[in-house]
């Protein structure tokens, strides 16, 4: 009988831990639309916002990825960070990286790097950034830049990660003109500290939705203020202004999704 009950338990995780697996094969496409203060104008900036890729852990190849997003024409790409923690894993990076090149988005492609991306010591970082920057893509740390859409300063800026005390506001926004603001950052808690910065819309990663809810995902708690809210995936507004936290491409620890799902996001903003 106890053998008999070892077994039955043993073909229920096994077929629980399947079918968590086979979730992170589950790309969800996701499209957002978004009004600013500036809706006059009647046209729009469209963005293609990956995160928390994971190439340890990663369901998605480069060639799925390109099938994914071939309709897709965004203005420009932004990529929130986390895209991998170990130094064998850079080469894997750079297929992916092609893909996005590929769709030469008119203004750009942009990156912020997250906790996981840390991980690496100094000189792996920098393969890690100059990889990125080889294919087209600007490193944002605490930086910001200035692109204009249909006569409208739209200013991106890149703020570094919150969750490993990197990033820096009064930096990020220096010398920074009016313009419609578009926030890039892996940790959205930095949300909370940014009253006196004012966003018209923020992308962010790093919660990966819960990865695991059970039914809610108990253990991002000590993650911060936003977990503790229930803020961990979707559209949210601070101070009225709004936010996006992408579930992400990849997964951390085991590659296995309960009550989530990767995210491809498409964001229509309104300028």
């Amino acid at each position: 009988m106890t053998y008999m009950i070892f077994a039955i338990l043993l073909v229920c995780i096994s077929i629980f831990i399947y079918k968590a697996n086979q979730n992170t094969k589950d790309i969800q496409i996701n499209k957002i639309q978004i009004s600013t203060k500036y809706p006059s104008k009647q046209s729009n900036l469209s963005i293609l916002h990956l995160s928390d890729m994971h190439l340890e852990n990663i369901s998605i190849t480069p060639t799925e990825l390109a099938d994914k997003i071939r309709n897709a024409k965004p203005d420009m790409i932004a990529l929130t960070g986390d895209f991998l923690d170990r130094k064998r894993t850079i080469p894997k990076l750079e297929p992916y990286l092609k893909v996005l090149q590929e769709m030469k988005p008119q203004h750009g492609i942009y990156a912020v790097l997250g906790n996981h991306d840390y991980v690496l010591k100094e000189d792996n970082l920098s393969k890690l950034k100059n990889l990125l920057t080889r294919y087209d893509c600007q490193v944002m740390q605490n930086t910001n830049t200035t692109i204009i859409v249909n006569n409208q300063v739209i200013n991106i800026i890149g703020i570094d990660d919150y969750s490993t005390n990197r990033s820096d506001l009064v930096k990020s926004y220096e010398n920074m003109g009016v313009g419609i603001n578009i926030v890039l950052t892996h940790d959205p808690n930095i949300v909370l500290e940014m009253d006196k910065y004012p966003f018209d819309y923020l992308l962010a990663g790093h919660f990966h939705g819960g990865q695991i809810r059970y039914p809610k995902a108990f253990h991002l708690v000590k993650m911060g203020k936003l977990p503790r809210l229930n803020m961990i995936k979707g559209l949210h507004q601070h101070n009225d202004s709004p936010f996006y936290i992408s579930e992400g491409l990849g997964q951390t620890g085991v590659n296995i999704r309960v009550g989530s799902r990767p995210e491809i996001t498409l964001h229509e903003i309104a300028i």
